[in-house]
């Protein structure tokens, strides 16, 4: 009698194990559950995350730091994000090899990149660059801008040698010697400006890319309800972010642990007051961009980028948007 006892008490306790697993794993998998990133590139991801904008509606919001384009896609790809901010070119090279995400709103129009030489460097011209090391961050804005500025002036990537790290290493890579010039990134850009006296040796805000938010594909079509309040939330912080400029400046600065004077030059060249639909303003933008990265291998095919081209953008959330 005991042993059956025994027997019937060890049931209900794996029973009672089993259903609070499934219980668990039901949270998980919540509606309210979402796994958001920020980017001291990102400025209204910064308003997002501080005022609590989602949180508010009761959503439990993994925030995850980004610092780049190309970590923002790796979560993405990785399934360790939801959402992901990143440059529009670095969305399109994403997508066209594999990563399953699309475009759901457009967060700002930046000169985010240019090519930065240390303040003595001999370099005056990009066409001086040739043999000499640049560091970038492939897969992201400044590495498509570096590849367009080369070409524009005569050169590809084969005449110089690309040094492959991430924005912050490729500033310090830069003020150490290490490299020739850092196709760089805003707010790193305008720290060595500021800082070390290092010069923005070729601009070109033409060759600068969207910043746009992505959503997973799953995702967005398991949840089309949660993916419309976070594109919600992103045109609430960008009304407050007009109204509020300075504050704007003093929350990036304290977020990304700048100085007021280089949070205010980083959004100095940040345009916000712009349509967050993603449409023919950033497909423009992307195609110019098409021929250089498949030439450079980035992409695998023609047909791949223009299949990407024509699946990237999804515009019916910005469209909805309160």
């Amino acid at each position: 009698m005991r042993i059956r006892h025994l027997a019937t008490l060890l049931t209900a306790v794996a029973l009672a194990a089993t259903s609070a697993a499934c219980s668990s794993e039901g949270s998980e998998s919540s509606d309210k559950d979402i796994r958001l990133d920020y980017a001291y590139y990102n400025p209204l991801s910064l308003v997002v995350r501080d005022q609590k904008l989602l949180e508010n509606q009761g959503y439990n919001v993994t925030w995850i730091l980004s610092a780049g384009s190309n970590k923002a896609n790796e979560g993405v790809r990785s399934n360790a994000l939801d959402f992901g901010s990143t440059a529009g070119s670095a969305a399109l090279v994403a997508r066209a090899n594999g990563t399953p995400l699309k475009v759901v709103d457009v967060y700002s129009q930046p000169e985010w990149t240019a090519l930065v030489v240390a303040k003595d460097s001999p370099v005056k011209s990009v066409a001086d660059l040739k043999g000499k090391k640049i560091a970038v961050t492939k897969g992201t804005d400044p590495y498509f801008f570096l590849l367009q500025a080369l070409d524009a002036n005569g050169l590809s990537a084969s005449d110089v040698e690309i040094v492959n790290l991430q924005h912050a290493d490729g500033k310090t890579a830069l003020e150490r010697g290490d490299v020739d010039a850092w196709s760089g990134l805003d707010p790193f850009m305008a720290q060595t400006v500021q800082e070390q006296g290092a010069r923005l040796l070729y601009r070109n805000p033409e060759f600068n890319s969207y910043g746009v938010l992505n959503v997973r594909e799953d995702f967005s079509a398991a949840h089309p309800d949660t993916v419309q309040a976070v594109v919600n939330s992103y045109e609430e912080a960008r009304t407050w972010a007009l109204e509020h400029p300075a504050e704007l400046t003093t929350l990036l600065a304290q977020e990304a642990k700048i100085s007021q004077s280089v949070a205010e030059e980083e959004m100095e060249r940040t345009a916000l007051d712009i349509d967050p639909v993603p449409g023919a303003a950033q497909k423009a933008v992307l195609e110019k961009i098409v021929p250089i990265a498949v030439a450079d291998g980035d992409i695998k095919s023609e047909q791949a980028a223009q299949e990407a081209l024509g699946t990237l953008l999804d515009p019916q959330f910005a469209q909805n948007a309160d």
